[in-house]
Parts: C-alpha cells; structure tokens; sequence
C-alpha cells in the first residue's frame, strides 16, 4: 500500500510505492521561492537520481549559454521546423516577462536542479518529452477553425502588458512551463490539456519509474503533481509509445493538398482545349501576377532583402502549385542568406518580440516576417486568381 505524505506547504509530496521512494518538488517556474526549495531539497535528501521536467533540447536551451551560435536556420528552414521555434519562442517570451517582474529566469528551478545533481555527483535524467512531440501533437488534435483561435492568442500574449506579484504565483502553479500562458484558453479549446498536461503527467511518470535508484527526487510544475501522484501507482507504460509519437497526415488531407493545384492547373488546361491557348496564357499570366505580387509585397513590407523580394513573386506562381513546399520557407531562406541574423540579435530576441516595431530591426525575426507575410500574400493571391479562372471557365 502506498502512502503519500506532504511537506513544505504542498509543494514537496512523498509517494512511497514498490519499495521506493519518489520526493516530487511541485514548483513555479518563474519563482526564486522554487529555486530555493529545489536547492534544499536535493541537498537534504541526496537521492540516488534527480529527475527534472525537461528534455534534452530544453536543457541544452537553458545550460548552454552560448547555444545560439549552433543554431543552423538555414537547417530548420529545410526541415519545415520554423513555425515550431517561432511558437517556441512565443512561449518563451511569455514567460521571460514573468520572470523579469520576478527577478528570476522561467525555468531557473529546472537548471538549480541540474547543476546541484551535478555538484553532488548525483545522476540526472530528463524526463520531459521532446517539446517538439508535445507542440505538433497539440497543433494536430486542434480543429482547422480553433487553429485560427489559438495562433491570434499566442500573438496577442506577446503584447499584453503582463503584471504580476509573488502572491500571484499561486495561480501560475495550476500550470507548467508549456501550458501557463494558454490556460486561460481551456475552455475553448480543452483538447490542448489532453497533450499538453494529461499526456505529460503519464510520461513524466513513466520516465521517473525508470530512473535508476530506489530514492529519487523529482523537479516537475506543480500543475504535474496531482497527476503524476496518480500515474506512479499505475502501469502506464504501454501508452507511451502512442504518447511519444506524432500522428500521421490523414491520406485526406494530403489529397486536399492537391486539389487547388490540380483544379487550377486542369481549368487552365480546359480553357486552353475549349478557347484557344492565347487564353489559357492570358489566365495563366494572371495566376502569376495574381500570387506573385501579394507574395513580394508582403516580403517588401517585412523590408526584407530586394533578392528575397524577387524570390517571392518568383517562386509564389510555382509553390502555390505544389503542396511538397510554401513560398514562405523559399523566402525566409533567401533572407537568412542575404542577411543573416547577428549573434546579439538571438540573445536580446525575447525582449525584442514584445514590441512591435523591434520585429523589423532584429534579423531574426524579420525571418519570420518573410516567412509569414509573403505566405499570406500568396494565400490570398490563390483565392483571387482561383475566383477568376473559374469563372473565365464558365464564361460561354
């Protein structure tokens, strides 16, 4: 029989089970009171191993201060991975602005952790999932409609003016690191807990069974205690491979991705059969006009290089063809070619997101501005063009 004790106020919880012990430190993450209890904490109990509610590329974030000169761009561009950091950092900046009223760095407990294991010579495992699992799991249980609706919240937390105390973290601790800044969305869109929290809580637990040791302490939000308590008393452990896996593109959706190019390409080609070729070139002149020029003024009002300009009216006519790549990852990777982002520029680009005139004179993150804009313009270039050359193929 397990027996669960609390310590600390709530924010130290005892679970006894198999014969071992698991010490679970709830914190906020952007409070110097956590980082002090974590320190405490392991320092009190010297376990046999020290989990924390992070994954390898989280904790590399946090540990290596230098980790902007690894970062390739032009690498995530190719991998299509560039709306995930951009989220990534949205998130980040969000708490960053907590933190700064806090005087502490969000996550500061998580790295306590760590670098005391490491004082101590006592092993640490990371337990989180791969935060890239975690956000296109979430992004993929999300309807097409409520994506509209979870993209214009994040965007809106950028801007908001954030206030708060240390009595206010009490209400920070009903959620962790990925999911605080999009609770107040839960009951619109209550499927993000399901990934962002349920899942979690399963896999954190599952992972901190498998530490080696029979004492362990764990460093997890608070928002995760209530849930991993539960999941260490049961056998979750054939979820995990579901859990840890990105679901496919349903077989629809890529037939979707080509139904606007195959229903332009064939009205073009009918126009041709049915009313002589000068037509089908007069469409098709408009289709290239129609996508390539929204595109290029939007990659003009993000001030991007005049070589990415070109790029977008160039390469919008073909891309909005084909689904396999958008105009946006052509032109966000002309522009980190012809003006690469500056080392500074990643260090300060959390402060510099939250004012809306700093996008245009960080580099980086006029990257996204040529990578969302000229999108845009393309998008609406594609209903535009694709409204006219239907028409011009109902016309007698």
């Amino acid at each position: 029989m397990s027996d669960i004790t609390h310590l600390d106020s709530g924010d130290v919880h005892i679970v006894d089970h198999d014969g071992r012990r698991f010490i679970l430190v709830g914190t906020a993450h952007v409070s110097r009171k956590s980082v002090d209890l974590v320190h405490q904490v392991i320092e009190r109990e010297k376990p046999d191993c020290v989990c924390v509610e992070l994954d390898a590329k989280r904790y590399e974030s946090l540990s290596e201060k230098k980790r902007w000169r690894s970062l390739d761009l032009k690498q995530i561009i190719k991998n299509k991975q560039l709306s995930t950091l951009l989220i990534n950092l949205v998130l980040a900046s969000y708490q960053k602005k907590l933190g700064d009223q806090l005087g502490v760095m969000p996550g500061s407990e998580l790295l306590e952790a760590a670098n005391t294991a490491q004082a101590l010579n006592i092993p640490l495992s990371l337990c989180d999932r791969d935060v890239r699992v975690t956000m296109r799991r979430a992004w993929k249980c999300t309807s097409f409609f409520k994506k509209g609706y979870l993209v214009a919240s994040l965007a809106a937390s950028l801007f908001e003016e954030t206030e708060i105390t240390e009595e206010k973290l009490n209400e920070l601790k009903e959620t962790d690191v990925l999911s605080e800044l999009l609770a107040e969305l839960g009951r619109a869109l209550p499927e993000l807990k399901t990934v962002l929290i349920d899942e979690r809580d399963t896999f954190l637990a599952e992972k901190i069974k498998r530490a080696k040791g029979g004492r362990i302490v764990a460093v997890v939000g608070a928002g995760h205690i209530s849930g991993i308590k539960k999941a260490l008393l049961e056998d979750r452990s054939r979820q995990m491979e579901e859990i840890n896996t990105i679901p496919p593109v349903s077989p629809l959706w890529k037939v979707s991705g080509w139904l606007i190019p195959a229903t332009i390409i064939g009205a073009i080609g009918f126009i041709g059969y049915s009313k002589g070729m000068a037509v089908a070139g007069e469409n098709m002149l408009y289709w290239i006009l129609a996508t390539g020029l929204p595109a290029a003024l939007g990659a003009l009002i993000c001030m991007s290089h005049p070589v990415t300009i070109l790029a977008a009216f160039a390469a919008a006519p073909i891309t909005t063809l084909s689904p396999v790549v958008g105009v946006g990852h052509v032109t966000a990777f002309v522009q980190v070619m012809m003006q690469p982002p500056q080392v500074h520029e990643f260090e300060t680009v959390l402060g510099d997101m939250s004012k809306i005139r700093r996008w245009w004179g960080n580099k980086l993150l006029r990257v996204f501005l040529a990578f969302t804009l000229p999108t845009l313009g393309a998008v609406i270039g594609v209903w535009v063009a694709g409204v006219e050359i239907l028409s011009n193929l109902a016309k007698p």
